[in-house]
């Protein structure tokens, strides 16, 4: 067999710098001293640690997660877990954190015990005096206790509490409290309780301008009847296109299960049309409803329902929700799993006609997880499904079909470790697929029986080196660990005695980015399945070391290609080579890359990348760039791309701050969107204000801006989230 000038250097790169093996074990305790002038002393028969001038102690908890203590003098018994620390300690844990001047506190059992001490748990911020806890209870306690919001020294308001119990991320429990309005005490409290979750009843506001609405306010009651029992009503004014009005609900029944159901209808005057050409109707509405109930241990039942009367709905009033997902689907799914087994029932009928749609009514799979086969070295799975598919297209403009199609897949593999390190798994299986004669308008199809016979091996190895003592200041390095892992894995399927283009096509091949499957059972176009015979080769390289006493990556690559021993008339001897590489040099520095390279054709298909730099937390910079050339392969509607991102927030002061993005398209040189926001800190509530610029090319330019604002105590959104959905900010 002659090998090409390309595969000798695909080969060359995918067996590149084979370290030798080694390992490393990892301690729960870590220790470190905060500056050189730090002092550590161990008594190693006592298990004791005795720490100055400044030490954290880090403790990974087998079942309730990390703990961090810092301190200026400790004394820690790593066998209990009991430590003494005195000097500005500060411990976090459970999400909160605990400030203080002495503290006795236990890693093992979370008991702790202190004088006057701070407590943060956002929204919220305790101070007091006397702390103690019971671990068994999960509950700590104070005496003389002061609750806030207003994460400053002096809080606009207040509550004074003789005791206070605090249950870390449930619930705070003051008695005899006093509400303080500055120095001014308001009214007298027996007993007050507030969650430490979001508070369940509040007003939220979103006002604002669109080109595409006019002046808008957007308008939320968020309410909690019960603990089972939660929603929100909305009522929301575009100038332009009229109100929109709906109410959400979510609730939990316990053993009858859980579940959300939301309606939403608005009295649009300016619908536009869809994309058919055809006029939407003023009267615009969707409805969504979700449920899922634990039926019995191992057995789930779950519904999802989704329907709008026009396929712009979400595209226009809940543009966030539409990026995420442009077209939403229903189902009815029942799951019913043992040991080694999996039986699934799932129902998905087309609710809306302006989707293309995949009909399963129903579609019933039986799935055997790999399993031992007796007391033999050899290990079986299989697929087993039965189901009636009705393709249907948007807008019924094509012809639809519908068939009846039973499957089942059984294949048995042999699992060999060789030399100690060598993993090698051959397999062999086969699958027998009847088809139903097709009907319908677009029925093309006739009773069919298909057999198909795979098999292959997949071999792969792992290797590592370890260097304990390489240390570099630049890279932030302690350690480094190189993990080494090339695959190969080889598949060959004859040509079935009945091909794809005799086959109604349910299930089959979609267009695909990122290199699919190969082998049975996680290829399952079914309709698709063709003659195969073809090697993929993969290498996955990481090399980690210690940061802040944690495993961190420096570097994740991986590298696939697939090389076709007999390619089609349509295909190379070699795919495309993909690559995802995952670069850290600074814990404060990121940098990420997904390549496609055509080496047949020596081009890019595909290339992003992106970069992150956030050396400290008040400003941060993102920038990414996203190429794509489009080709037939890839649909007739896939445009190029050469798309320039960038991001960059900066906090001015504590009350300050901004954040812009844009999306540059360097094709033809348009700045297709960027957004500005400047953020305030008003002490017990924030705000934000932002504009959006947003060019459309074929249609007009949109302009938005808006103000979003909410009390720390019911904040609307987690830290950070409209970073990555800044259509938040609008509502959306």
């Amino acid at each position: 067999m002659n090998l090409s000038p390309n595969l000798f250097r695909l080969l060359a790169l995918l067996l590149l710098c084979l370290p030798l093996p080694g390992r490393a074990e990892d301690s729960p305790w870590v220790i470190e001293g905060h500056s050189k002038r730090s002092q550590l002393q161990y008594d190693f028969a006592r298990h004791l640690v005795r720490g100055t001038n400044g030490v954290t102690v880090r403790y990974q908890h087998p079942q309730r997660g990390p703990v961090e203590l810092s301190a200026g003098v400790i004394e820690l018994n790593q066998e209990t877990g009991a430590v003494d620390a005195t000097g500005n300690v500060s411990l976090k844990h459970d999400g909160a954190l605990w400030r203080g001047e002495k503290l006795e506190y236990n890693f093992k059992t979370r008991e702790l015990k202190g004088s006057a001490f701070r407590f943060a748990s956002p929204p919220f911020y305790v101070g007091g005096l006397r702390l103690g806890s019971d671990p068994t209870n999960r509950l700590n306690f104070a005496e003389s206790a002061v609750i806030t919001t207003d994460d400053v020294s002096d809080p606009g308001y207040r509550v004074v509490a003789r005791t206070l119990r605090i249950y870390p991320g449930k619930r705070i429990e003051a008695e005899q409290a006093t509400v303080y309005l500055g120095k001014v005490p308001v009214f007298y409290l027996p007993k007050y309780t507030r969650s430490l979750e979001r508070h369940p009843n509040n007003f939220s506001y979103v006002p604002g301008y669109r080109s595409a609405f006019g002046p808008f306010l957007l308008t939320s009651f968020n309410w909690a009847g019960t603990t089972n029992l939660s929603g929100a009503v909305h009522l929301d004014y575009r100038q332009k296109r009229g109100f929109g009005v709906g109410p959400d609900f979510g609730y939990d029944l316990g053993v009858l299960g859980h579940g959300e159901l939301k309606y939403y209808y608005a009295n649009d005057d300016r619908a536009g049309t869809n994309f058919f050409g055809a006029p939407i109707g003023e009267h615009r509405q969707r409805v969504k409803f979700y449920h899922q109930v634990e039926i019995t241990t191992n057995l789930t039942a779950r519904a999802l329902i989704r329907y709008q009367n026009d396929p712009y709905l979400v595209r226009d009033f809940f543009e966030g929700e539409y990026r995420r997902n442009v077209q939403p689907s229903s189902f009815v799914e029942i799951n019913q799993l043992w040991p080694n087994l999996s039986l699934s029932v799932l129902a998905q009928p087309r609710l809306m006609d302006f989707y293309e749609t995949v009909e399963r009514l129903p579609d019933v799979k039986l799935s055997a997880l790999r399993m031992q086969l007796g007391q033999t070295p050899l290990f079986y799975e299989s697929d087993t499904s039965i189901g009636y598919f009705q393709r249907r297209f948007s807008g019924n403009l094509t012809p639809s079909y519908a068939a009846m199609r039973g499957d089942t897949f059984h294949q048995v593999v042999l699992p060999k470790t060789l030399f100690g390190w060598l993993n090698v798994t051959p397999r062999v299986g086969g699958r027998f697929t009847h088809y139903g004669e097709a009907n319908g308008p677009g029925a093309a199809t006739v009773e069919q029986e298909r057999a198909v016979f795979n098999t292959g091996v997949e071999t792969t190895f792992k290797a590592s080196r370890v260097w304990p003592g390489l240390k570099n200041q630049t890279f932030d390095m302690d350690g480094l660990r190189h993990i080494f892992e090339p695959s190969l894995n080889y598949v060959y399927v004859p040509r079935p005695n009945v091909t794809p283009h005799r086959l109604p096509q349910f299930d089959s091949d979609q267009v695909n980015f990122r290199l699919p499957p190969i082998d049975f059972p996680d290829y399952n176009s079914v309709d698709s399945i063709d003659s195969q015979n073809v090697l993929r080769l993969g290498l996955h390289n990481r090399i980690q070391t210690k940061r802040a006493g944690q495993i961190d990556d420096v570097v994740n690559w991986q590298l696939f290609s697939d090389w076709r021993l007999q390619p089609g008339a349509t295909n190379h001897s070699l795919s495309d080579l993909y690559s995802d590489l995952d670069f850290k040099p600074r814990t404060w520095l990121t940098l990420t890359s997904e390549t496609r390279y055509d080496v047949n054709h020596r081009a890019w298909r595909l290339a992003d990348h992106r970069v992150v730099i956030q050396p400290e937390d008040f400003w941060s910079v993102a920038l990414g760039y996203r190429y794509f050339r489009a080709e037939p392969s890839f649909g007739t509607n896939a445009l190029d791309n050469s798309l320039i991102t960038s991001s960059v927030f900066f906090r001015l002061n504590e009350n300050w701050g901004l954040r812009m993005s844009q999306h540059y398209e360097a094709r033809d040189g348009t700045l297709e969107e960027h957004y500005y926001s400047i953020y305030r800190d008003f002490r017990s509530w924030t705000g934000a204000l932002t504009c959006r610029f947003r060019d459309n090319r074929n249609g007009r330019d949109d302009f938005t801006i808006g103000f979003t604002f909410s009390l720390k105590a019911i904040s609307r959104m987690k830290l950070n989230a409209d970073r990555d959905y800044p259509t938040m900010l609008f509502g959306g």
